[in-house]
């Protein structure tokens, strides 16, 4: 079985074709982070119009890479949601269009599931059960993973996720867009001895999380050290210490909890190198294993997609022909497969 796959829930837009015999066939990836860098952050209404210029070249190359046609695919699918509902509104209608034209079934992809997913597209994948920890933009969630679809929402954001806070402190040190992997690597030249961080709500129970006070930290340190470069570095890699402790203390409580001695990172954040070395460390230590994808993998991406999808095609969860997006879209809502 083969299913083309669509992601273009942000400033990504992404198209892969997937087998479950051969594998990864193809996959296509166009980067909006040009667009969007003069202003600091994704435009929405510009994410959108770049969106609905590439999507169909980059669907072209993909097959043309994967040496397939429409007749070669089963089935479509595409990104409903979470994200931004215009961006989200492009995949929709391109994957609804193309699966109608072409008599094919469409399969509506969680955005979240997707990266979750993501480590299934390596030669080592893990055996459920699992806890997952997602890090991707504005996400940051500890999911205990039973199977596909079989997802308990353990404890996430309840404020700014683990990426906004790396975008934002990144933005208060004034570096250029997209903030999250410069700051990691200026944090390199940082002395970790000189600041500390709080690490937010690890000294009481729950495994929610909140980034939004250790961002203000970040600027009243800023505002009260001066702006010198070696002090940003420090202050880099003081926060990216704090925010790195936070997940592996969360992570480990998590295991804890239920038991489990496997343990998945995935999305954007999850290519932090101080966070798999520390993740490594805590999974080593209690006898674990961790499991992430390829960093080519971590940023969203149309391969996640269509693995995805391909699985909710085999269970037949396909959708009709209307056209629509979930912006917000619960995890733990979604049929087990």
């Amino acid at each position: 079985m083969r299913i083309l796959g669509i992601e273009t829930s942000c400033d990504e837009t992404g198209v892969a074709i997937y087998d479950d015999q051969e594998g990864l066939l193809a996959h296509q990836l166009y980067s909006q982070v040009k667009l969007h860098a003069d202003y600091g952050g994704v435009v929405p209404e510009l994410a959108s119009r770049d969106h609905s210029r590439k999507i169909i070249p980059l669907i072209r190359e993909t097959l043309k890479q994967a040496n397939c046609s429409k007749d070669d695919l089963d089935g479509i699918a595409y990104t409903a949601g979470p994200g931004l509902v215009g961006a989200l509104l492009v995949g929709a209608s391109v994957a609804r269009s193309l699966a109608y034209a072409w008599d094919k079934p469409a399969v509506a992809v969680h955005h979240m599931e997707g990266h979750l997913l993501a480590p299934m597209l390596e030669d080592e994948v893990p055996e459920f059960p699992f806890i997952a920890l997602l890090v991707s933009g504005g996400h940051t969630q500890l999911v205990r993973v039973d199977g596909i679809g079989q997802y308990e929402v353990m404890g996430e954001s309840i404020d700014d996720a683990a990426g906004e806070a790396f975008d934002k402190t990144a933005k208060l040190l004034g570096l250029d867009y997209p903030g999250g992997p410069r700051l990691s690597k200026l944090a390199e030249q940082g002395d970790s001895s000189r600041f500390t961080f709080p690490r937010p709500m690890t000294n009481k129970p729950g495994l929610d999380f909140s980034f939004s006070g250790l961002k203000t930290f970040a600027a009243n340190t800023i505002a009260a050290e001066g702006d010198d470069e070696q002090t940003h570095a420090d202050i880099a890699r003081a926060f990216e210490d704090a925010v790195v402790d936070t997940l592996a203390i969360k992570c480990k409580r998590a295991l804890k909890e239920t038991g489990l001695k496997r343990l998945v990172i995935a999305g954007g954040v999850s290519a932090n190198r101080h966070l798999r070395e520390q993740l490594e460390v805590l999974m080593k230590s209690r006898g674990g294993e961790v499991f992430y994808p390829r960093h080519e993998f971590c940023a969203d991406n149309g391969a996640m997609i269509a693995y995805a999808g391909l699985q909710r095609l085999k269970a037949n969860q396909t959708v009709g022909l209307e056209i629509s997006a979930t912006p917000r879209w619960p995890m733990d809502t979604l049929p087990s497969v």
